[in-house]
């Protein structure tokens, strides 16, 4: 049985995401956290962190797979969901909720990224579509910068 072991690198990420819905006020939220990025080697990246309190989704890892044109955001734990993004394109995806699971739709106005093995930024514009009937617009902006290890900054 042979494994490729890959590590992923320690980052800090700066995530802002935005949520518009019809007749409200937009929601937007930033938060910086601690993540890793990590190169499969075949032109992948894989950026991973934790949810937290903050973003209601604390005990549920996220991940972002960037394939080509295509970026897959994954969440699992306490909330379990896979949405596929490819700028002009909809891709139906599952999302499960407390109540049992939902199909939506998800269609991808906007991808791009600049990221490599040692950070960069990546922003995704998106709308959600439940029965065919679009339920809000949403935003990520993604900054990912490697994280120096402390030990780098000397010890006496």
């Amino acid at each position: 049985m042979t494994s490729i072991e890959t590590k992923g690198l320690p980052v800090l990420l700066t995530i802002r995401s935005e949520q518009h819905f019809e007749d409200m006020e937009p929601d937007s939220i930033e938060l910086m956290t601690e993540g890793t990025l990590t190169s499969t080697g075949e032109g992948e990246l894989v950026l991973s962190y934790q949810e937290s309190e903050l973003t209601g989704l604390e005990g549920t890892t996220t991940t972002f797979e960037v394939r080509g044109p295509q970026v897959i955001l994954s969440r699992t734990g306490s909330v379990n969901s896979q949405m596929v993004f490819e700028e002009g394109k909809q891709h139906t995806s599952l999302y499960e909720t407390p109540f049992g699971e939902l199909a939506i739709d998800v269609q991808t106005s906007r991808l791009r990224h600049s990221l490599t093995e040692r950070g960069g930024l990546m922003d995704l514009r998106y709308s959600i579509s439940v029965d065919h009937s679009v339920t809000g617009r949403n935003a990520f902006r993604i900054r990912v910068k490697r994280k120096h290890e402390a030990r780098e900054n000397g010890q006496s």
